[in-house]
């Protein structure tokens, strides 16, 4: 595994995860996912949580599949977003008798995008620094 690549493509795709998914749920879907109360939002976890996914990716990219191209980056990310999100779906509405089947439809396509998004550009660190 190229320690490197893993670093800066976990950092490069925290960063970038975070911004999208702000633009994504915090700004064009916000009527979708209201916040209950902004000011209890913790962004330190929010952004901890962005950076955890990008250094997953990043490391299954450095260590296991050797991606190194933005298309290929972009379809295994999609592809671990969509499972991802199905997973972290079904538990947290797992309680919910009355689940909005909408907004688990919207979070997943979401999800999918930024997994795409964040797995071009770690795929794309990938094969720059070869």
């Amino acid at each position: 595994m190229n320690v490197k690549n893993f670093i800066v493509g976990g950092i490069v795709g925290g960063i970038v995860d975070f911004l999208l998914g702000w633009l994504l749920w915090g700004k064009l879907f916000i009527d979708f996912f209201p916040a209950a109360d902004e000011s209890k939002m913790n962004m330190l976890f929010i952004f901890l949580g962005c950076m955890t996914f990008a250094f997953f990716i990043s490391y299954i990219f450095s260590k296991w599949a050797a991606i190194s191209t933005t298309i290929s980056g972009a379809t295994a990310g999609a592809t671990i977003a969509l499972f991802l999100s199905l997973f972290n779906n079904f538990f947290y509405y797992s309680n919910n008798l009355t689940p909005d089947y909408k907004v688990i439809v919207i979070d997943v396509v979401l999800t999918i995008i930024c997994g795409a998004v964040v797995g071009a550009i770690i795929g794309l660190i990938n094969g720059k620094m070869k």
